[in-house]
């Protein structure tokens, strides 16, 4: 799926968002102790990495930013 536009809580603008790599998700799985994570998208603005869901700009309270790769 291509990145989309929405609305980033932490950046308070619209910025582009993409859905998790499985290697993101893993790591999401593991901090939230959710089993399924599959609507979740990641803000690319590089300073924010942000996570929300499709239709919840902010699911997670304190929000969770998925780290850089190694």
């Amino acid at each position: 799926m291509p990145p989309s536009t929405m609305y980033c809580y932490t950046c308070d603008s619209d910025e582009q968002h993409r859905p998790l790599t499985a290697l993101e998700k893993a790591w999401l799985k593991s901090q939230t102790r959710q089993k399924n994570v599959e609507g979740l998208f990641m803000c690319k603005a590089p300073s924010c990495r942000n996570v929300r869901s499709g239709f919840n700009k902010r699911p997670y309270d304190p929000v969770i930013r998925i780290p850089l790769p190694d």
